[in-house]
């Protein structure tokens, strides 16, 4: 028997318009579409694909929970079992979509279930997709970069110091600090929440001292 094959799927940010075609046919045609989350109500990445692609609802799921913690014991649990269940899959010859929101490059939890199965011999494609950074610039109607300034991204456990001095723009990943202290230092702070969905905030300023927002956020 033939073995399947493992797509690692961009879905965007957030708005269903920004899928590309490629990723949209990608899910029409898999056999099986992977999330990771333990439930498909709860999974961005679901919600945002099946706008694009309502034949998501008659499809095979597979539930791949990916647990928000530090322990890597659990971590490793989380990763061999979410590989296992894919494997198990392809070898009964089923194309399986792992999707994930943004970009699948860009820390997405994807990969950590796809470079495993790769690392199998099994068949494996990559899918891009359009990366929240690059959605939200647009969103604040702005260049990211231009000319030969330098574009720094970075995740949410950041050095404040260290990455203010950095030469160029800085992308802030889910940050949960520091951010009044980038104006502090002469920095311009804009960003966005929840780009491209409905209930999207656009930020003009670094926020303030105890002003909340969300995890899906992100300042230039």
């Amino acid at each position: 028997m033939k073995k399947g094959k493992l797509y690692g799927v961009s879905v965007g940010p957030g708005d269903s318009e920004l899928m590309t075609l490629k990723a949209v046919r990608i899910l029409k045609e898999a056999d099986v579409i992977a999330l990771p989350s333990s439930s498909k109500e709860r999974c961005e990445a679901y919600n945002i694909a099946l706008k694009a692609v309502p034949e998501l609802e008659k499809k095979e799921l597979l539930l791949v929970p990916m647990p928000m913690t530090r322990d890597r014991q659990k971590l490793e649990e989380a990763h061999s079992k979410g590989t296992a269940a894919v494997e198990e899959l392809i070898n009964k010859g089923l194309t399986v979509a792992f999707i994930t929101i943004g970009d699948v490059g860009i820390y997405s939890s994807c990969q950590y279930i796809y470079q495993r199965v790769k690392e199998s011999g099994a068949e494996t494609e990559l899918i891009c997709g359009v990366p929240s950074f690059c959605a939200a610039a647009a969103r604040l109607d702005r260049p990211l970069v231009t000319g030969s300034r330098r574009l720094h991204i970075i995740p949410a456990a950041y050095d404040l110091e260290g990455c203010a001095a950095l030469d160029g723009v800085k992308v802030l990943m889910k940050p949960s600090k520091g951010l009044s202290g980038f104006k502090e230092m002469g920095h311009s702070v804009c960003g966005v929440e929840n780009c491209g969905k409905e209930n999207e905030r656009i930020f003009d300023d670094a926020p303030g001292e105890g002003e909340d927002f969300g995890y899906y956020s992100l300042f230039i």
